[in-house]
């Protein structure tokens, strides 16, 4: 397992851990609480829709909405401000580019609420086109309740075309930029003088149904076949660097057997198999000295005995 601390392996270690973790303790907790999100936003809707609209005044009676009171239905009763109209920019509508017009209204107890009259459809998202003017005159408009939305990246409103152009559904920018003090807060228009398309009533997390959660159960999945990967390619190392000590084994062993060098050398007694020199060994009737083993003297043996 030493080969685990070369540089390669170290960085293929450490990314595969790393994705995991990320895996485990951002993404998918991420996801999680999305879908936990979601499922809230649309417990408050499924309320908001079995009771009845109240006024904006008993409801918002400060100068901002309540989060816990949003999606409730209510009544605003007032005149529209037409000359401190926003619309905003980079919505998409059934797929399509759309701009969603924002009109403050006069109330009649004096405070400045912003409505969104609905949505327009454009043809590509960059030329805000013609849609209705708001209504003149006292109006009272059904709609239900919404928090501020926060631009991440906090751009100022602008003129261009002859609007008022904000990135998000904000009432305090639509405020600053026309110079009016505004509740924060608007009213989503479902219903009255001067509504265009009205606006789905949906959580805002933009996802399906259970998708959150899928996307959460995606992230786990990826987290542990990282790591399963991980081990198969570390056994997967192994047996190919068993494997290759296994052939020098055999190539070795091969190379020796050709050499002669597998067979074990042979060992032999003193005296056996050994020939007798030509000074040891003479015709018959001839003495050999023979040697006694124990005392090394030398004794003579006749050749031919009777």
């Amino acid at each position: 397992m030493r080969f685990l601390l070369r540089p390669g392996w170290i960085a293929l270690v450490v990314a595969v851990v790393a994705f995991a973790v990320a895996c485990y303790v951002y993404l998918a907790p991420w996801q999680f609480g999305r879908e936990a999100e979601r499922d809230s936003q649309q417990k408050d809707i499924d309320i908001a829709a079995t009771i009845a609209p109240q006024p904006f005044s008993t409801l918002v009676p400060q100068d901002a909405v309540d989060p816990s009171l949003q999606w409730r239905q209510v009544t605003v009763t007032g005149t529209f401000v037409p000359e401190a109209e926003a619309v905003v920019r980079l919505r998409v509508v059934d797929g399509k580019p759309a701009f969603e017009v924002m009109t403050p209204l006069r109330t009649t107890d004096g405070r400045v609420v912003v409505i969104d009259r609905g949505s327009v459809e454009a043809a590509d998202g960059q030329v805000v086109p013609s849609f209705p003017a708001a209504p003149g005159g006292e109006v009272t408009v059904v709609g239900r309740l919404r928090t501020d939305e926060i631009d991440p990246k906090d751009r100022p409103a602008f003129t261009q075309d002859g609007h008022l152009q904000v990135y998000s559904a904000n009432s305090q920018t639509v405020a600053r930029a026309s110079g009016l003090a505004a509740v924060a807060g608007y009213v989503a228009e479902q219903s009255g003088p001067g509504t265009l398309r009205p606006l789905a009533i949906e959580p805002d997390t933009g996802a399906a149904p259970f998708s959150n959660f899928s996307y959460a159960l995606q992230w786990l999945t990826f987290g542990a076949i990282a790591l399963i990967a991980l081990g198969y390619f570390i056994r997967l190392e192994l047996l190919q660097r068993r494997t290759r000590r296994d052939r020098r084994t055999e190539r070795a062993a091969l190379r020796d057997a050709l050499a002669g060098r597998d067979e074990p050398p042979v060992t032999q007694e003193p005296g056996v198999g050994r020939e007798p020199s030509a000074g040891q060994e003479r015709g018959g009737g001839e003495q050999a000295v023979v040697r006694d083993a124990p005392s090394g003297r030398a004794r003579d043996e006749t050749g031919d005995r009777a």
